[in-house]
């Protein structure tokens, strides 16, 4: 089985580049509040619960925003939604920094949120377009810009929050401005659609059993994901910068894993398999933190060791969604971080009761019992893994019967789930049917 051939950066359209650069810097975003949640909880008077809601509100706001992120796209285009929602990130994460309430904080992450949905939506289904190299290249592109922004979001948000709370907030405001910049001279204008999206389109496409059972996989797997995220660095009681220093590390284990580990555990064990284990190896981790939450140099490995598991998870999960789901991507895009963000929204508003109402064990277990339920999930969607595989591999062991038997189990037409594949790929068939 192959895995794809993965795109390289180099030799990309402008357009790629300015666009992969604002997902670098949206991902950012992320982990920017990581190192300074202790410094927000004691100097604004804040319960680390109420500190969570940093993570609820932008989560949430961008999960339902997501199910409009289509609607608008398709009636104002892509590059107009590219830069309405890095517009709206500039403007949000800079009240945020000037504010002096963790409500006010929290308010304006919500804002920040629907600029991040908006950008989210959109940002793949231009990159898998402009990109290069093919499908499985584009995915690698874009969760090479995710890690790399994942990586340097904690050690901005510890350097910058070393000098103060507000400096991460006011740092990505510069950023995203220079981001939103470069994809208005970069990007040309992109076309719309010929038939608007429906406003229901996102909801309709979760009918579709390929669809909701990797959504819900995602939404399991993010409740582990921001229940560490969000509460692990309350027990290291660390100063920001070294906090920084430390999600830094896991950073740079999620961009090397997406890029260069996943392509590889994918071609080797296929996308289940590979899944699997990535899945399997994060529920240990997540029980660990939770049974040695008092021991740092415990809590400290187990988060950095985490980041084998989210870039392997993101990038495997992402392509296998694009390729199963048997509507449009931009709206699989958007109903699929619908669901996912929904779990990493309420994750860590949930620990935080779980902590106050019992201790902090508690909500790493809670969160090691959800990413377990995300395998058992997954579990059922196995022969839609193994067409994904067979798309990917361009041919080989019949996949256009495969997906035909697949998209009829899992809710789509007959050939459904090809729809969307590469030009390449088809060409390819065509060929091997002529001959």
């Amino acid at each position: 089985m192959s895995g794809g051939s993965p795109t390289t950066t180099s030799k990309q359209p402008k357009a790629v580049y300015a666009v992969a650069f604002a997902c670098v810097v949206s991902f950012m975003g992320i982990g920017l509040v990581d190192p300074i949640l202790p410094a927000l909880s004691a100097q604004l008077d804040a319960t680390p619960s109420q500190v969570s809601l940093l993570f609820t509100s932008y989560l949430v706001v961008t999960a339902v925003a997501m199910l409009g992120t289509n609607w608008v796209s398709s009636r104002i285009g892509a590059k107009k939604t590219l830069i309405t929602g890095l517009a709206v990130i500039v403007v949000f994460s800079a009240l945020a920094g000037l504010s002096g309430s963790i409500n006010g904080i929290v308010g304006f992450r919500a804002g920040w949120g629907l600029g991040n949905a908006l950008f989210i939506a959109t940002s793949l289904a231009v990159i898998v377009a402009s990109a290069s190299g093919g499908f499985a290249g584009a995915i690698v592109l874009y969760e090479a810009a995710l890690g790399l922004g994942i990586a340097a979001g904690p050690l901005v948000g510890g350097l910058l929050g070393d000098i103060s709370w507000r400096g991460p907030f006011f740092g990505v405001a510069v950023l995203m401005a220079i981001a939103l910049l470069a994809t208005v001279v970069l990007l040309d204008a992109t076309p719309k659609p010929a038939e608007p999206t429906p406003l229901s389109a996102p909801l309709k496409a979760l009918r579709h059993r390929s669809l909701l059972t990797m959504s819900l996989t995602a939404l399991f797997y993010n409740w582990g994901f921001f229940t560490m995220l969000g509460y692990a660095p309350y027990p290291m009681e660390l100063s920001a910068i070294q906090l920084g220093f430390v999600f830094f590390g896991w950073g740079l284990l999620v961009a090397f894993f997406a890029v260069i580990g996943a392509p590889r555990l994918q071609a080797r064990f296929g996308t289940a398999p590979a899944l699997y284990g990535a899945l399997g190896f994060f529920a240990v981790l997540l029980l660990l933190i939770g049974l040695f939450t008092d021991v740092r140099w415990a809590l400290i490995t187990c988060v950095i060791a985490s980041g084998i598991v989210v870039g392997i998870n993101n990038t495997l999960t992402t392509q296998a969604v694009m390729l199963v789901s048997p509507v449009p991507r931009p709206v699989a895009s958007a109903a699929y971080g619908f669901v996912r963000f929904l779990g990493g929204g309420l994750a860590p508003y949930a620990a935080g009761k779980l902590a106050e109402r019992f201790d902090l064990h508690v909500p790493f277990l809670v969160g090691a019992g959800a990413v377990v339920l995300a395998i058992a999930v997954l579990a059922t969607g196995h022969r839609m893994l193994t067409a994904a595989d067979a798309q990917l591999a361009g041919g080989h062991g019949e996949p256009d019967d495969v997906a035909g038997e697949v998209a009829d189990e899992f809710g789509g037409a007959p050939g459904a789930i090809d729809q969307e594949v590469e030009p390449e790929l088809v060409a390819r068939r065509e060929s091997a049917t002529r001959s």
